[in-house]
């Protein structure tokens, strides 16, 4: 077919050819990843989410604000206070997984900004409204949270991220006096046994792509 972004160029029936990263590396981290939702009882280990973070916080965020905080659960204590404020679909599968992890928007971002952004010495004071700060740190930690979940998938682990929880809640219970607001809270492991669900629908570059 003919792409309709460039009439000069003309895409193969095998578009896995067009990219650089290596068709495994394509498998791995989207055609055959998939959202797990049982897993087994191996481990996940400190190095792995050390490995998983060092390679997510390359990609990019506006004004390198980096907004992202990762609440790594993984004491009976810790787990127990979770599971209270999740939707009760979810807490099976959370209770367990071999790890948790709270994604949360630091709206307090600002703070980093002189260490971070430095060659804009006024960067923090740009943000000295918190209606602001608070839009740009959930915007951009959302766009961090779709880069860790790639993480997990290249560290070769399954990823369950979820919405259903009491957000208010959670922030209460392991955030309370902080600039911390929870978006997501991901499920990691090695898939289990009846790990997926069917395979949805994807749409087809004409459904999302057009060109003006």
């Amino acid at each position: 077919m003919t792409s309709t972004l460039n009439e000069s160029v003309t895409l193969q029936s095998d578009l896995a050819d067009v990219l650089e990263l290596s068709r495994d590396a394509q498998d791995l981290l989207f055609r055959s990843a998939r959202t797990a939702n049982t897993f087994t009882d191996e481990p996940v280990t400190d190095d792995q989410v050390a490995a998983i973070y060092d390679l997510v916080r390359w990609a990019p965020t506006a004004m390198n604000s980096q907004p992202m905080r990762v609440t790594v659960v993984r004491s009976p204590d810790g787990r127990e206070r979770l599971l209270g404020h999740m939707a009760e679909g979810n807490r099976a599968k959370t209770a367990a997984a071999p790890l948790v992890a709270v994604l949360t928007a630091d709206t307090d971002f600002h703070e980093h900004l002189p260490r971070t952004f430095p060659h804009f010495p006024g960067a923090k004071d740009a943000f000295a409204d918190a209606e602001v700060r608070e839009r740009t740190g959930r915007f951009n930690a959302s766009l961090q949270v779709g880069y860790f979940i790639l993480g997990v998938r290249a560290a070769g682990l399954s990823a369950g991220p979820m919405a259903g929880f009491d957000a208010a809640g959670l922030e209460q219970e392991f955030f309370a006096g902080t600039g911390q607001r929870v978006l997501a809270v991901v499920n990691i492991g090695h898939p289990g046994p009846d790990a997926w669900f069917p395979r949805n629908p994807r749409l087809e570059l004409d459904d999302v792509v057009t060109a003006v």
